[in-house]
């Protein structure tokens, strides 16, 4: 295999045209060599616009392609466990959109399929790389915050077109599998525990029959009680707080930093504070750099595929408490 890995862009969604495509185009041990779409004129028209040098009217074309070393896979929520096992089926790595799949069981026939091939594959939750969360995540372990008591999250933003992909039930959209994904995945990320129960109120659309609206409690074995809100029609807010018995950790920046933003984790402990800046990161693009060099350097990527199963056994948990 090539040093510098050889992407395939699986549809031209807009989450690859704003933010991934640049990205692994910045990393230093990938390049992004073809896109398809489902017509030929929309593929040519993101290669055009993004300088890719290959363009595929079908995603079958993509997959084929002896050329591509993994592929980046942004389809709806509900095509990812199809496509995704066309490319292991086709030997091909995957670097998939969050979250995984419709459920847990879909999530983890997507991951039975590229064990059994020896391939990798991995959840494109890309805040994970960012220095902010490493940090966060290391203060959280080291006990600085004493026993963590509780976490909070809030993800929202206000959806702009009624015929966003977000709000469509057949394409697995909805405010918790869209950005309360996220809310859960740091919570899992910084307990370093799975859920054992899950509460849920979630508000459905008339018209689009998805949660716009959810709100949701997690408890974990430790005793840590998380509780979270996301949505997508409220203002935009990405924060979480940790809250233990020697202290607190704030981030009001929490999932989307921009490549040039400087965070701040803003941390109390007993009568004392401090803000922590930390430096400007595409997380995006370390994303893409671990998945590279794991295929390069035969390793597995910083975060095992089984844990994409494990967010989404926490969803399916709430969605079954909030239909009651």
């Amino acid at each position: 295999m090539a040093e510098k890995i050889r992407w395939g862009i699986l549809g031209a969604a807009s989450i690859a045209r704003r933010r991934v495509v640049p990205a692994l185009q910045a990393s230093r041990n990938g390049a992004v060599a073809a896109i398809a779409s489902r017509t030929l004129d929309k593929a040519q028209a993101f290669a055009d616009e993004l300088h890719i040098p290959n363009a595929y009217g079908s995603y079958e074309e993509l997959i084929a392609d002896p050329n591509i070393d993994a592929i980046y896979n942004p389809l709806p929520n509900s095509e990812h466990a199809a496509w995704s096992i066309r490319c292991a089926e086709a030997g091909k790595p995957v670097l998939c959109e969050k979250p995984f799949a419709k459920d847990a069981a879909e999530a983890q026939t997507m991951v039975d399929a590229f064990a059994r091939r020896n391939l990798t594959f991995a959840e494109g939750f890309m805040y994970r790389f960012h220095p902010q969360t490493v940090k966060v995540k290391e203060m959280a372990d080291s006990g600085v915050l004493g026993d963590l008591t509780a976490m909070s999250v809030t993800f929202t933003f206000r959806i702009r077109s009624e015929d966003n992909i977000r709000l469509s039930k057949s394409l697995a959209g909805g405010g918790l599998m869209d950005v309360g994904c996220y809310c859960i995945n740091v919570m899992r990320l910084m307990t370093g525990q799975e859920p054992e129960r899950a509460r849920a109120i979630a508000r459905v659309g008339i018209q689009s029959g998805v949660d716009e609206w959810l709100a949701g409690i997690l408890a974990f074995p430790s005793g840590v009680i998380g509780h979270f809100d996301c949505g997508v029609r409220a203002q935009r807010t990405h924060t979480y707080e940790l809250r233990g018995t020697k202290g607190r950790i704030l981030v009001e920046t929490g999932f989307v930093m921009e490549p040039h933003e400087t965070p701040i984790i803003r941390w109390w402990h007993g009568d004392d504070y401090e803000a922590i800046t930390m430096p400007a990161a595409n997380h995006y693009t370390l994303m893409a750099e671990d998945f590279a060099d794991a295929l390069v350097d035969k390793r597995p990527p910083r975060y095992a595929p089984q844990d994409g199963v494990d967010t989404m056994r926490a969803i399916d948990m709430l969605y079954a408490s909030a239909r009651g």
